[in-house]
């Protein structure tokens, strides 16, 4: 009863649009005080759930793709893609989901994404007469490749929860991202043949150089932090801060960012940060009540009597995964979901780190869904129209995605056999 009481308390603390992290806390602070816990233990939990090495990667690949944005490399990314791919028709389509993969490998956050490239993006596409709805819809789904390819920030977070290698699941992240950009190339290929009408251009050989020039150096951030990664030259923190530094000296040289850009860049990322962590802690929090209540134990005897495969196992996992995505925060879940689940998983012989990667995906394309959905809300601030209006344009797009979450989940060694190969 006390727990149904205070899951009823963080559901009614959410409805009524209260901060997640908040609506956490409140109700798990009752239940200590009720069951004896004061509130200086409380606290302690918060902090032992922050103080965490892995977990100081997470500010560290914000303030790369924040200061990413600042730089300018989101332009010259969409400079190289729309040089490289002038003769294709419906090229800024194309270039759209291409920007999306370069970015994706320095940013790891899909805000970062839809608010630096949705500024480039949706102006360009239209302009040339793309309809708005097609052209929001695809730069916010290509967003989402962004927190799936390393350096994947709920990659991070779940790697640290689950006490599993941060380089063995980002190592199984990129055959999947790359897969949805894939699943979004074939559905601009369909779409393209049902209207016709987007002419190519002239392949300047001049322009491409020049655009290829300018992008080598913004690609050493990906080279820097996954290559050192992999390599075991560095550990995710350290690469992060390594690219974090990079960024800078790359603004520098380029003379594209100034010391108010450097403070915006920090502010933001302490704004980002602070949010994040607050939810780390509550999760905490709550984790101590799922524990002291052994749901896990409970849930597991469950599942074990509804089904003994694994397949069905991973379905119903995405089906909550899907829910829970759609109204709570995707770290929330993962911090909150991962110590009860990834145990349970194990047990039906399922590898923790597919089980991430499925889990992560599954999360993500709750960045599209109201009423939480972030990613539609940045993109209803970047171009000014209603947020109805936006997932409209975001629905068919969810098609491509699902489809591939589902090779992901069917076919694990889609994900694993990069990892397995580099030796995780």
């Amino acid at each position: 009863m006390e727990l149904l009481l205070l899951f009823l308390g963080i559901l009614i603390l959410m409805f009524l649009r209260v901060p997640v992290a908040f609506s956490i806390m409140g109700p798990c602070l009752v239940y200590f005080m009720a069951n004896g816990l004061s509130a200086g233990m409380s606290l302690k939990i918060v902090f032992d759930s922050v103080n965490s090495f892995p977990l100081l990667a997470v500010p560290l690949f914000i303030l790369v793709g924040v200061t990413a944005n600042k730089v300018g490399v989101a332009d010259r990314l969409f400079e190289f893609c729309l040089a490289a791919m002038a003769r294709v028709p419906g090229n800024l389509a194309y270039v759209n989901v291409g920007t999306s993969v370069g970015f994706a490998w320095m940013s790891g956050s899909a805000l970062a994404d839809a608010a630096g490239l949705g500024k480039i993006q949706v102006p360009a596409m239209t302009k040339a007469g793309y309809p708005f709805r097609f052209a929001t819809g695809l730069t916010a789904s290509s967003a989402l490749i962004s927190p799936v390819m390393p350096p994947s920030i709920p990659a991070v977070i779940f790697a640290a929860v689950g006490t599993i290698s941060t380089g063995a699941l980002f190592a199984a992240s990129v055959v999947p991202a790359l897969l949805m950009a894939v699943g979004l190339c074939v559905y601009i290929a369909i779409w393209i043949k049902r209207h016709p009408g987007f002419e190519s251009q002239p392949f300047d050989p001049a322009r491409f150089w020049r655009a290829t020039v300018n992008v080598i150096a913004p690609l050493g951030a990906p080279v820097i932090i996954l290559g050192g990664i992999m390599g075991g030259l560095f550990t995710p923190t350290e690469a992060a801060g390594i690219a974090g530094l990079y960024m800078v000296v790359l603004g520098c040289v380029y003379r594209t960012i100034t010391w108010r850009g450097m403070w915006q860049a920090a502010k933001e990322t302490v704004f980002l940060t602070g949010g994040i962590m607050l939810i780390i802690g509550a999760a905490g929090m709550l984790g101590r009540v799922l524990a002291q209540e052994q749901v896990a134990q409970q849930l597991s005897r469950l599942i074990s009597e509804f089904t003994e495969s694994p397949l069905v196992f991973l379905i119903l996992i995405i089906v909550l995964m899907l829910v829970l995505g759609m109204v709570i925060d995707a770290t929330a879940v993962i911090l909150v979901a991962v110590p009860v689940l990834l145990p349970l998983a194990m047990t039906f012989g399922i590898d923790p780190v597919h089980f991430g990667v499925v889990v992560i995906m599954s999360l993500m394309i709750g960045l599209l869904t109201p009423p939480v959905g972030s990613v539609l809300y940045v993109m209803s601030s970047v171009t000014g129209r209603p947020v109805d209006e936006i997932f409209r344009g975001i629905l068919p797009f969810l098609t491509p995605m699902v489809i591939v979450l589902l090779i992901v989940t069917f076919f694990p060694d889609v994900v694993m056999f990069l990892p397995r190969m580099l030796g995780f």
